[in-house]
C-alpha cells in the first residue's frame, strides 16, 4: 500500500474538484477497489481555492467509463461526471510528493522530509523519510494513528520486545527503536519496502536496531525467534489482518498491546471479532481521515495458543 504516494512510473491521473465528503469518498473507494501497487489516491483541501481535490494516479491507462460507473454507483452521479482524466509526463513522482509534504505531528514524534530536517524541535523524536516506493510516510491517517498509539503506550509502560509487521518505509519500527533505544523486529512482503525501510533506518541512525526482512506476515525465522512480543504493530489492510490474527496471537505475550491499522470504519467490527476469538479486546481507537487505528489488549484469563 502506498499511503498517498504514487505507484511506480505512473502514467495517468484522474482528478476531481468537489466538497470534502465527496473527495474523501472517491479516494476511499479507489483505495478499497484497486491494487495499491498500481494505483494511489489522495484527498486534500485546496485552501487557496476553497475547495477539495481528489487525485488518483494509475500505473496504466484506466478504463475511464468503468471508473465513471464505479464512482456513479458508489458516490454520486455528479462526482462521476466531474472526473477529469490526464496523461502524465515522465517525472519522479514519489520525490515530488515527499518534497511537498509538511511535518507530521504525532505526539512526541515528528515525521518529515529532508527539506524540514532543521525544523524539528530538540525535545521531539524526528523521523526523516526518504522518497521511496513503500507505504508509510506518516502523512496518512493509518500511520499517524499508529504513531499516536505508540506515544500513548509509551506514557504507560516501556515495551521490551516490539515487532512491526508490514513495515513499509519502516517509520513505525524506527519510531519505536528511537524511543526505546532497543531492537525492533520488522518485515514486509515487498522487497522494495524492505530496501526502503533499511535505507530509512540508516538515515535515522536506527540501523543497529531495525533490520527488516522480506516476510509474509511473521513467517520468517528471525521474526519467530522471539515468540513473546509485548508490542505488535500491523498497519496493513482488513483482510490480511484478519488472516493474520491466529499468527499474531501466537507470537504476542500474555500482556501484549496489539496496534492494528489500515482499516476503514466498516472494517473495524470484523477485525475486532477476529482478534476477540484469539483473546484480545479493543482498548482504544483513534479515527483520522476516515481510517481507524486500534489498540487491543488481552482479555484476562483467556487461554493462549502457542506454537
Amino acid at each position: 500500500m502506498l499511503e498517498g504516494l504514487t505507484p511506480k512510473n505512473p502514467t495517468h491521473l484522474m482528478r476531481l474538484n468537489s466538497d470534502e465528503r465527496t473527495a474523501r469518498a472517491v479516494a476511499d473507494i479507489v483505495m478499497e477497489t484497486f491494487d495499491p501497487n498500481e494505483t494511489a489516491a489522495a484527498a486534500f483541501e485546496n485552501e487557496a481555492e476553497a475547495r477539495w481535490e481528489t487525485e488518483v494516479y494509475f500505473a496504466d491507462a484506466p478504463d475511464e467509463e468503468a471508473m465513471r460507473t464505479l464512482i456513479r454507483e458508489t458516490v454520486s452521479a455528479a462526482a462521476a461526471e466531474g472526473l477529469i482524466f490526464e496523461t502524465l509526463a515522465e517525472k519522479d513522482w514519489v520525490k515530488a510528493s515527499l518534497d511537498g509534504l509538511s511535518i507530521v505531528d504525532a505526539g512526541r514524534f515528528r515525521v518529515h522530509g529532508a527539506h524540514d530536517r532543521n525544523r524539528i524541535a530538540q525535545n521531539a523524536i524526528g523521523i526523516e523519510i526518504e522518497a521511496a516506493l513503500a507505504f508509510g510516510t506518516g502523512h496518512h491517517g493509518t500511520t499517524r494513528g499508529c504513531l499516536l498509539m505508540l506515544d500513548y503506550i509509551l506514557k504507560r509502560r516501556r515495551p521490551r520486545h516490539v515487532i512491526d509487521i508490514g513495515t513499509g518505509t519502516g517509520v513505525l519500527a524506527i519510531a519505536a527503536a528511537r524511543a526505546l533505544r532497543a531492537p525492533v523486529a520488522s518485515g514486509d512482503i515487498d522487497p522494495v519496502a524492505v530496501e526502503a525501510a533499511l535505507s530509512n533506518a540508516r538515515l535515522n541512525r536506527a540501523n543497529a536496531y531495525v533490520r527488516p526482512v522480506v516476510a509474509k506476515g511473521v513467517s520468517h525465522p528471525s521474526l519467530m525467534m522471539n515468540r513473546h512480543y509485548d508490542l505488535v504493530f500491523a498497519n496493513i489492510l482488513a483482510r490480511p489482518l484478519i488472516r493474520l490474527a491466529p499468527s499474531i496471537a501466537k507470537i504476542a505475550s500474555p500482556d501484549a498491546d496489539i496496534v492494528l491499522s489500515g482499516l476503514l470504519a466498516h472494517d473495524v467490527p470484523g477485525v475486532v471479532s477476529a482478534y476477540g476469538q484469539q483473546g484480545w479486546h479493543l482498548q482504544k481507537r483513534i479515527d483520522l481521515e476516515g481510517w481507524a487505528a486500534l489498540l487491543l489488549h488481552r482479555v484476562a484469563g483467556h487461554p493462549l495458543t502457542r506454537f
